[in-house]
């Protein structure tokens, strides 16, 4: 088994954008000003459906060689549903996506069948894909409490 561990960490260093970062590369994620954001970035359920895209897309290029697949170009829309009143706690409803969609786009002279099956394949191998549909046991390490100097 080949267990790798990845890590992140996400620091607020504005009103609501909060910067987050791993191996040395960052990316501002925000809110809309409707929200009461500045909308600096794309909010973290935007970032969400645009990593399960970037995802498959990666996967698909890794894997088009193994398959024999040739194509011009590959890209993935997605969308998600969302009832805000969910996360802004005006009701009981769950405060995540109420579903994602998604439909892969892709150039090639390939036989319908022979992309049919290679896109199977993606979405069988791609981790975010499976962390969404399978879910993914999520731990709570606790919290640390730094006291400050401020009076």
């Amino acid at each position: 088994m080949a267990i790798t561990t990845m890590s992140s960490t996400a620091n607020l260093v504005g009103k609501l954008q909060v910067e987050v970062g791993t191996r040395g590369h960052q990316v501002i994620i925000d809110e809309p000003e409707r929200l009461g954001g500045t909308d600096e970035g794309m909010n973290p359920l935007e970032l969400l459906l645009s990593s399960l895209g970037a995802c498959q897309t990666i996967v698909a290029q890794m894997s088009a060689k193994k398959f024999g697949i040739q194509y011009d170009h590959i890209s993935v829309d997605l969308e998600g549903d969302i009832d805000t009143d969910g996360f802004l706690g005006l009701s009981d409803i769950r405060p995540g996506f109420l579903e994602v969609r998604y439909k892969v786009n892709i150039q090639s002279n390939e036989s319908p069948e022979k992309i049919e099956e290679f896109i199977t394949y993606v979405e069988d191998h791609c981790p975010a894909l499976d962390s969404l549909i399978n879910g993914v046991k999520v731990v709570s390490q606790g919290i640390e409490i730094q006291q400050t100097d401020k009076i």
